[in-house]
């Protein structure tokens, strides 16, 4: 049978980015981890990634979870690293 780590493990997304987008549209993570794959291969689908990461750091510091916030940025940071073009505004 397989797992939610061997799901994950099949797609472009760390374990951080695939929670982050589960937190952000209320997912289970299999679900996330299939959405997440999916973004990452349309187009502006990084951007969008990228946005919900944005989203749940805003969202945490307006509920004063600054530890939630500063794991969420920590994410961000490494997916902009490993996904620059997530931050080019193409098309």
């Amino acid at each position: 049978m397989i797992s939610l780590d061997d799901i994950e493990d099949m797609t472009c997304l760390t374990r951080a980015e695939i929670a982050a987008i589960a937190e952000h549209e209320h997912l289970p993570e299999v679900n996330a981890s299939a959405l997440g794959e999916y973004l990452m291969h349309i187009h502006k689908g990084p951007q969008r990634v990228q946005q919900m990461i944005c989203e749940d750091v805003r969202d945490a510091l307006h509920r004063d979870d600054l530890d939630h916030a500063r794991a969420l940025f920590a994410t961000l940071r490494a997916f902009v690293a490993a996904h620059p073009e997530a931050l080019r505004n193409t098309g």
